[in-house]
């Protein structure tokens, strides 16, 4: 007997299960994360990518997630690009 196929999630739904990933196997909320990128005073995605896989084990996927989302916010693209 076959089982019917599971319900495809939703770019959404992919996005939050990433999140709940990386909370419940990294020990920290998404805001602490960003915070933490934010006082590492990094500002470039490479460099907080591998700064993240070195310094605290997070796998490259989450690390680029993370990075992607801390230089999406202002503050850090001011200093990133010095508007």
């Amino acid at each position: 007997m076959n089982k019917p196929p599971k319900p495809k999630k939703t770019p959404q739904q992919v996005l939050q299960s990433y999140y709940t990933n990386i909370e419940s196997k990294h020990g920290a909320s998404i805001p602490e994360w960003m915070t933490r990128i934010r006082a590492s005073g990094l500002t470039r995605h490479g460099e907080i990518v591998s700064w993240l896989k070195a310094e605290h084990g997070i796998g490259h996927g989450h690390a680029t997630l993370l990075a992607h989302d801390a230089l999406s916010d202002e503050s850090l693209m001011s200093t990133k690009y010095g508007e």
